[in-house]
């Protein structure tokens, strides 16, 4: 960066090389494999505002992409169903698709309230500790957006991409029957971290609880697995790169005895070309009635 190499450096290092006033520029020298040249990148700073929720239609069916779960993830989807039934004049769509692939997650009041989107009752997710005060249940309540989404088709993309948040989504929206979950399994981060303060200079992450699904599944290490797995057709120089094992992959995660783990790889392919999109494709076919499983509509108990 600027002609300093970053070989060494922390993440906060070389990102505090990249971060300056607006408006002032940053060269960036890549080495790429492939190209026996160095690559330089003049970039422009800027205050970069991340929106939360993008929305498109194919077709009739209406698809809601949540990036991550920040503070903006419920607003985003209020205001994406909002101008979704404002560009139809009011007519519902003939389903809607949440991707959450690739969403690593974020704030859980977040993902309690885009459960909460589509539920009217029920729990949405369990926090279990070592002790009672380490425990919580979070539960949805009727509003006006669910009642307006009550009988419009749900269905849930998932990858091996997805963590903590979005696997709370998953899990509530598949055990209340409400979605059909579509794609490949999640990353499997079902642990809960506490902040704790060590003065003015410091703080400590601690694990205290783990996350579990509304039918007292544990999210940690397994994932959520879709009701309908769909793979991609992963380009060739992306092969057997595109793979992680998740949680369960990473050295010291918690083990739960007696429980089940993954222990192989989940794609987190996604082609940029909607057309290309496999699971995405696919999934709008199920809401047109093109595709046929047992698994969607969800079948209710």
């Amino acid at each position: 960066m600027d002609g300093k190499t970053v070989q060494g450096m922390t993440q906060d290092e070389a990102v505090g090389l990249m971060r300056g006033e607006v408006g002032t520029k940053v060269k960036i020298t890549v080495l790429r494999e492939g190209v026996s040249e160095p690559i330089d990148f003049e970039l422009t700073r800027a205050v970069i505002s991340m929106r939360a929720v993008r929305w498109s239609m194919e077709g009739d069916v209406a698809v809601l992409r949540l990036a991550r779960f920040s503070e903006q993830a419920f607003v985003g989807i209020e205001r994406a169903v909002e101008d979704i039934y404002e560009e139809r004049e009011g007519v519902a769509p003939k389903g809607i698709i949440l991707d959450l692939r690739n969403n690593p997650g974020g704030l859980v009041d977040q993902s309690v309230l885009v459960s909460d989107a589509f539920l009217d009752r029920g729990a949405v997710v369990l926090t279990r500790g070592r002790t009672d005060n380490d425990s919580d249940r979070y539960d949805a309540g009727p509003d006006p957006l669910d009642a307006r989404l009550k009988d419009v088709p749900l269905v849930v993309l998932i990858n091996g991409g997805s963590a903590s948040a979005s696997e709370i989504v998953a899990g509530a929206l598949q055990d209340h029957k409400r979605a059909t979950l579509v794609g490949t399994r999640s990353f499997g981060k079902g642990s809960v971290q506490s902040i704790i303060s060590l003065g003015p200079d410091g703080a400590m992450r601690l694990t205290t609880a783990r996350y579990y699904t509304p039918n007292n599944r544990s999210i940690q290490a397994l994932g959520i697995t879709p009701d309908i797995e769909v793979l991609q057709v992963v380009p060739e120089e992306f092969q057997g790169r595109d793979e992680i094992i998740g949680e369960a992959g990473l050295e010291g995660h918690i083990v739960i005895e007696g429980q089940e783990e993954s222990t192989v790889g989940s794609s987190v392919y996604v082609p940029v070309d909607t057309a290309e999109d496999t699971q995405l494709q696919y999934a709008v076919r199920l809401i047109n009635g093109e595709e046929t499983n047992a698994a969607y509509p969800p079948p209710q108990e």
